[in-house]
């Protein structure tokens, strides 16, 4: 083995930690902002409906969001718009398919009537702005707006619920540190993951796009993965398939956005704008039509999801 070997094999491993070190700590910081951002807002006494939709909805999706933006910041817009592909895709087939394997996955009136019909929305919106490959300044202006509507849509609904209880002064300081901490956390891992994540696409000769899509996005996506079986198996399923379609909306606008805003030019990888794009759509659009009509998703229903998250990884690692 010659010196050239031993430097790339040593980038290569050295990435990879880089890549499995991001991820790690993307995940628990994001774990701490979610946790902490939610009890700093019920401690400014805010309705439970604007923790859901706004704090958890943007807590959830942090890592993608933050991922996208500094790949995108970097030169490597495919890295971005691949992890949001991904995340989408392994949101609506894999995580939800697992879960309804393990038990029926019933859709309340709620999910159906907003979450959904928002989330799909926004996920044929950002697959139509990605056709000419590229989202450019005006069109990230155009998902920030979106992002904002959607808000007020989430939020200005029926019986909002109750404001919490306040709770002390010390609580919201030690809540709005732990937030601050955990959004450091958020960065620093992503800035990690997004580094080793490029060094490896180089390496072994992958576009970043299938790297975001799978690696990168399925690391992201473990804890929904691992949280939605936990629920499925205690038959808690109230709240898994509005959080997964809640996720994808704000993946699809504030990720969009905040790559169409940075203006990082073409994307350059047609086989993630052609099939990830539609993995994309068919499982946020299946798992709408089967839950609406039926009002669940069943284990055939989900044996569809998983068989779309397959066919799609094998269509961007073959391609």
């Amino acid at each position: 083995m010659d010196h050239q070997e031993t430097t790339i094999r040593g980038e290569v491993i050295l990435a990879a930690v880089l890549l499995l070190a991001g991820l790690f700590i993307l995940v628990k910081a994001g774990d701490i902002f979610v946790d902490s951002a939610a009890q700093l807002a019920r401690s400014l006494n805010m309705s439970s409906v604007v923790v859901g939709a706004i704090v958890l909805g943007f807590g959830t999706s942090a890592p993608e969001l933050v991922v996208s933006t500094i790949a995108a910041w970097g030169g490597n817009p495919a890295l971005g718009v691949g992890n949001i592909v991904g995340s989408n895709v392994a949101n609506l087939s894999l995580v939800l398919g697992v879960s309804a394997l393990v038990t029926p996955i019933v859709l309340s009136t709620s999910v159906i009537r907003r979450q959904a019909p928002l989330s799909i929305a926004s996920v044929i919106l950002f697959a139509v702005l990605l056709i000419d490959e590229k989202l450019s300044l005006i069109e990230g202006a155009l998902l920030l707006g979106l992002l904002i509507v959607a808000m007020f849509i989430l939020i200005k609904t029926p019986g909002e619920g109750a404001p919490t209880t306040t709770e002390s002064t010390s609580s919201t300081g030690r809540s709005l540190l732990l937030s601050i901490v955990g959004l450091c956390g958020v960065l620093v891992g992503a800035q990690l993951a997004v580094s080793g994540a490029t060094t490896l696409a180089e390496r072994w000769g992958l576009s970043g796009g299938f790297i975001g899509f799978s690696l990168v996005a399925l690391g992201t996506s473990l804890p929904e993965l691992v949280t939605a079986v936990a629920a499925a198996r205690r038959n808690e399923t109230g709240l898994i398939i509005g959080n997964l379609f809640g996720s994808n909306l704000f993946n699809c606008l504030a990720g969009g956005a905040a790559i169409g805003l940075v203006n990082a030019g073409d994307i350059g990888d047609p086989n993630l704008t052609s099939g990830g794009l539609v993995a994309m759509v068919l499982a946020v659009t299946l798992a709408y039509v089967r839950g609406a009509v039926r009002r669940q998703i069943s284990k055939s229903d989900a044996i569809l999801l998983l068989g779309i998250y397959i066919a799609a990884m094998l269509y961007l690692a073959l391609a």
